[in-house]
This record gives structure tokens, C-alpha cells and sequence, in this order.
């Protein structure tokens, strides 16, 4: 969302070469924007990635938004230069996970892994 699309596009491939269904929207998206792309592709998970400092304004918008279209069964997992300090405050907003600098791939699929498998058992 904030001009940082490097690891996002790492992230999305990985995700993608592991077996899940990847939607990037690109940079510069507003909060709406992001949420009428989660409803529009029935998303189980939408993954933000900040390296701005913005994720104190931007997480707690995209949370209410989820709410506000009755999505907040979406789980929301934040990437990018995230102060430790900020890990509760988004964990307590409804953030199910944050991924520092240096998380491998490998950690996001095994975090991802369990749900998908769920979905497709409730299917």
C-alpha cells in the first residue's frame, strides 16, 4: 500500500509457488480499495505490507472497513518495518500475525498452511 512492493511481490511468489491462490492489487491503494478487492475475491486472508510507519493508521482503517462490509472473519497478517512495540497494538486490533525483515517464506506458509487445509475440509 505504501510505495514498498519488493518483498510483497517476494511474498505473493512464494505464497503462489507453495500452492496458494495470490492476489496482488499493486502499490498505492487506498484502504477501500484493498477491502472491495477482499469482498469482490471472497478472501480468506488479506496481507498488508508497511514499511512506511503507517501501520498505526492504516491496520486500524482496514480493520473497521472489514467490519463495516461484514468481513471480519478475513484474517489480517501485516509484513514490513514493524517496531516490536506496535506487535500488540496490532495484535489487539485483530491482527492474527506480523512478519518482520528476514521472515522466510517457509514460516509464512506454515502459518497460512493449517487454514487453507481447514477451508478446503469445510468445503
Amino acid at each position: 500500500m505504501d510505495g514498498h512492493d519488493r518483498g510483497v511481490k517476494v511474498v505473493a511468489r512464494g505464497l503462489r509457488d507453495a500452492g496458494f491462490h495470490v492476489i496482488y492489487t499493486g502499490l498505492w491503494q487506498t484502504p477501500e480499495a484493498v477491502i472491495r478487492t477482499v469482498a469482490d475475491e471472497d478472501a480468506d486472508f488479506l496481507g498488508i505490507s508497511i514499511l512506511s510507519g503507517a501501520h498505526l493508521t492504516i491496520v486500524p482503517r482496514l480493520m473497521e472497513l472489514l467490519k463495516a462490509q461484514g468481513l471480519d472473519n478475513v484474517g489480517v497478517f501485516v509484513g514490513g518495518i514493524i517496531p516490536e512495540a506496535d506487535v500488540p497494538k496490532l495484535m489487539a486490533m485483530g491482527v492474527v500475525r506480523v512478519f518482520g525483515p528476514g521472515t522466510s517464506i517457509q514460516e509464512a506458509v506454515d502459518f497460512l498452511r493449517p487454514f487453507a487445509q481447514s477451508a478446503v475440509t469445510q468445503a
